[in-house]
């Protein structure tokens, strides 16, 4: 393989990679393969001597590690605002995103008339996800504790980079115990949602010939 091709393979990569950055739902995702993109562009650039080219793209990679500095320094603010079934702007969420809420739980179906206890997380104030569970009694008859059954956990486009799923699991664990809710059990739904209960701890359990997952808190 001669030099020529391998600049080209790079230029290659680069157009893929800036490609591929495009499609990415969250902007940190987005930032950092786009600057791996941009880096490579450089190369490619300086490689060929198309100084412009290379020019453009390491103005690129300055702006990307100076927004990556920014949303990596800054503190975001959680909290959990709790709703009633009969929220105006619950019923408007669920209708706004119900086909993205197929995607990866494409079993829920929500009665505004259950007993089931919603939250909405807040990110910065953005309502960037939602949480609607049913309390049930522990698997002994409730001596343990009590369980949390997940109807619907789901995050926006955009803030899918696991931390509104840390904030309600891990941080916020100590406020579900001290409501009596020792477990939390869900449906594993699609692929991805299953993939994420994982990464959150979870795991699967054998229940009634099917598969739930399950989190000790």
């Amino acid at each position: 393989m001669d030099s020529g091709q391998i600049y080209e393979i790079i230029g290659y990569i680069a157009s893929l990679l800036v490609a591929i950055s495009l499609m990415m739902r969250s902007i940190l995702k987005l930032r950092v393969i786009n600057l791996i993109g941009a880096v490579f562009f450089t190369v490619y650039g300086m490689t060929i001597r198309a100084y412009p080219v290379a020019a453009v793209n390491f103005f690129i990679v300055l702006i990307d590690l100076y927004y990556l500095r920014q949303m990596l320094s800054t503190r975001e603010f959680f909290r959990l605002l709790e709703v009633r079934p009969d929220s105006e702007y619950l019923a408007y969420f669920l209708h706004h995103y119900q086909d993205d809420i197929r995607r990866f739980q494409p079993s829920f179906s929500f009665n505004a008339h259950s007993g089931a206890r919603i939250f909405f997380v807040l990110r910065n104030l953005v309502p960037a996800g939602l949480v609607i569970g049913e309390v049930l009694p522990g698997e002994d008859g409730g001596s343990g504790g009590e369980r949390l059954n997940i109807l619907l956990d789901y995050a926006i486009p955009g803030y899918r980079d696991l931390k509104i799923g840390r904030f309600v699991y891990r941080e916020h664990a100590s406020d579900f115990r001290e409501r009596g809710i020792h477990e939390i059990v869900s449906d594993p739904g699609a692929p991805a949602h299953e993939r994420y209960l994982v990464q959150m701890g979870f795991r699967p359990e054998a229940a009634l010939g099917s598969t739930r997952y399950r989190l000790v808190l």
